[in-house]
């Protein structure tokens, strides 16, 4: 009788630290000891994230969405244009009394292609969250369920159903700010992203711009 497969909590995985980064190819087992980690000190993977979840921050802190004249995506890292246009969010986001977290996703060449804001306040449905959002805003207008190549830049680490959507909708990279110990799913309460008995596995990047993200959310809940 075929054994179940050992989760992110083996023993043997002991020595992975809390949002370590790794790889997310098709036929990883997981981030064990013999396998190499995704490098989280170079310096342009560094500045694109800060860069791109500054961007998030801006999208959960004040709901606007920035597009250049001439509308169109932007093949620039960090650039603000979204695919097709901009994404509806609520005017006035302090208004709504949704948590304040931020979700942008990349398209593979770097371009903004949708964004997402916390409305579960806002429209009472209970899988409004940012990153779910910023999915089905994307699928969409690239007529596509798969997000292949793409990364979800986050405020605030992933609940088990947006690490769900994540990993359905097969995006290659999570980057997120703040932890959440109470409801995380990239390691801090459990570790779905990265899970070894799942069929896709994103590379995760946690804490960037940790201090900026949490601050927002400490203000929020004052």
């Amino acid at each position: 009788m075929r054994s179940e497969p050992s989760d992110v909590t083996d023993p043997a995985l002991e020595t992975v630290r809390r949002g370590q980064p790794t790889p997310g190819s098709v036929d990883r087992r997981g981030p064990g000891a013999d396998e190499g980690l995704a490098d989280p000190t170079g310096t342009d993977r560094r500045q694109r994230h800060e860069l791109w979840m500054r961007r998030a921050l801006e999208v959960a802190v004040t709901g606007e969405v920035a597009s250049p004249e001439g509308g169109g995506g932007s093949a620039v890292p960090g650039g603000s244009a979204a695919l097709g246009g901009g994404d509806a969010v609520s005017a006035d986001p302090g208004q709504s009394g949704d948590v304040p977290v931020g979700a942008v996703l990349y398209g593979p060449d770097g371009s903004e292609l949708a964004i997402g804001r916390n409305e579960r306040e806002l429209t009472g449905d209970p899988t409004a969250h940012a990153e779910v959002l910023a999915l089905r805003r994307a699928a969409e207008r690239l007529g596509r369920w798969r997000l292949d190549g793409c990364t979800l830049v986050v405020t605030l680490e992933p609940c088990t159903m947006c690490a769900g959507a994540l990993v359905l909708a097969r995006v290659s990279t999570v980057v997120f700010g703040a932890w959440e110990p109470k409801t995380g799913a990239a390691g801090s309460l459990w570790d779905v992203l990265r899970d070894r008995r799942l069929n896709h596995r994103p590379e995760v990047y946690g804490g960037i711009l940790e201090a900026e993200n949490a601050a927002v959310l400490r203000a929020f809940f004052r």
